[in-house]
């Protein structure tokens, strides 16, 4: 709620007393045109459609953290020390599965290629011998692209388990290939038109449905009208015989000149209006998302100070009980030389 109300902020200013106007009649209120576009909600509030979104931005933190395992094996030295023992050793294990299969691959293709260029030169028992190892082969791949799967899944249990590292990993947004920075953009833009589908209820959808129908018939109908006039211009520029008929065409194409410009004007504001609209709501939905990642990031790191608080009161706990337990050890020792120095004073 902090984090929408200030994301709201610059878009709202309380108006000065002083330059409150008079009261106006509702009714006389211009209705604004393009409020069909903007859904009246902007958070979700129905639990399905929160999981929803919950899932996909898991899909998007997983994919981020996929497209840079790449980068963790090609710098095994830099990032070894952040990432821990546990995910380095997953990550060689993943990085030796993909090598296998890339190489088994490559296999696979020479050995097609060479079916291709010996097919008709060789003998049929070592065509049908070489269809079958290419079958064996094709085969193996299968079991081999489960691995991988289930490597993939193995290296990002343990960055999800490790927020610190995961988050360090994260951050190495530059050494990400274009195509799998291409892949996260537009997941997060399928995110974004996720988000406004699930903010918009069924009747909102209808409405703007029916009103960019609306504009688009109206554009259609204005673009007509400007075409008629234009041929009738054209055509009426064209058989003029006489000077009296000069002046009267020259009348009629000012009124169908300044009938035009005013269409053109109206058709000009309506586009305008509707940029300015699609332009806001982009901001918009681009704060909230940067609100909610900047609340991801603030729980994140809640959670590691909490960790951290946590162990530190245990180490505290650990250390005192060792304390008292040394001291309950020397009271003791005390305890029998001074017995043992009694028992020689009464001798």
């Amino acid at each position: 709620m902090a984090l929408d109300i200030l994301a709201m902020a610059p878009l709202y200013q309380a108006p000065a007393i002083t330059r409150i106007g008079p009261k106006t009649d509702p009714s006389k209120r211009p209705a604004d045109p393009l409020k069909p576009l903007v859904p009246s909600r902007t958070k979700l509030t129905t639990i399905e459609a929160k999981r929803i979104m919950s899932i996909l931005d898991e899909a998007i933190n997983k994919v981020e953290l996929v497209t840079l395992l790449s980068y963790v094996a090609s710098n095994r030295e830099d990032v070894e020390g952040v990432l821990g023992e546990d995910i380095m050793r997953a990550v060689r294990e993943h990085e030796d599965l993909c090598q296998v299969l890339l190489e088994n691959v490559r296999c696979l293709k020479e050995k097609e290629r060479q079916l291709q260029e010996q097919e008709e030169a060789e003998e049929e028992g070592w065509l049908r011998d070489r269809l079958l190892s290419i079958e064996l082969q094709k085969s193996s791949l299968s079991p081999l692209t489960q691995q991988i799967k289930d490597s993939t899944k193995n290296v990002l249990r343990l960055l999800l388990s490790n927020p610190q590292a995961a988050r360090l990993l994260q951050m190495q947004t530059q050494s990400r290939s274009a195509e799998a920075q291409n892949f996260i953009d537009s997941l997060i833009e399928l995110r974004g038109f996720l988000f406004e589908k699930l903010v918009t209820s069924p009747m909102e959808a209808r409405h703007k449905a029916q009103f960019i129908q609306d504009i688009n018939r109206q554009n259609s109908n204005n673009q007509q009208i400007i075409d008629t006039l234009e041929n009738e211009l054209a055509e009426r520029m064209k058989n003029r015989n006489a000077e009296e008929e000069l002046e009267d065409l020259e009348a009629v194409h000012r009124e169908e000149k300044i009938a035009l410009e005013e269409l053109k004007r109206r058709h000009k504001v309506l586009v305008e209006e509707f940029v300015q609209i699609r332009e806001e709501r982009e901001i918009t939905s681009k704060k909230r998302m940067e609100a909610e990642q900047e609340m991801v990031r603030m729980v994140r790191a809640a959670t590691l100070i909490q960790a951290f608080w946590k162990g530190y009161l245990v180490r505290s706990l650990l250390r005192s009980k060792k304390k008292r337990g040394k001291g309950k050890a020397k009271g003791k020792e005390k305890g029998k030389q001074k017995g043992k120095e009694k028992g020689k004073g009464k001798k």
